[in-house]
């Protein structure tokens, strides 16, 4: 049983919403200092993108032409198909990508705001 929670997600600029009720995964470093909890929420997602396979597995699906990459466009990182899949449900867990099963193939999506969320976590602002 994996131990490793979902991220909430900010609101981007865009105006996507992670939901009601969801509070930001964490403020910008350059802030405050993060509270523990940010901290292990913070650590969970950086875990999940600490390993190459799972972050060449992310990129490939957030550059991906349409936002989203069936895992038969994306699997070829070197590792076997149950490997890959093991890394997407990682990348799943840690709240990172969502999916969707059409027949027999899945489809995986940036999840909504994540990459805005990682920009504002960094302190990375756009404008």
């Amino acid at each position: 049983m994996s131990n490793v929670k979902a991220l909430p997600l900010l609101e981007s600029d865009a105006g996507l919403h992670a939901g009601p009720d969801v509070e930001p995964c964490c403020p910008p470093l350059t802030e405050r200092p993060l509270t523990a909890a940010e901290a292990v929420r913070t650590a969970a997602m950086f875990k999940a993108l600490g390993d190459p396979v799972r972050l060449r597995l992310f990129s490939s699906v957030a550059s991906h032409e349409g936002g989203e990459a069936c895992v038969c466009d994306i699997s070829d990182v070197g590792v076997s198909q149950p490997t890959v899949s093991h890394h997407l449900k990682k990348l799943k867990d840690a709240g990172l990508l969502t999916s969707e099963r059409r027949g027999t193939w899945v489809y995986y999506r940036v999840a909504p705001s994540v990459l805005t969320a990682m920009g504002k976590m960094l302190g990375q602002y756009a404008g």
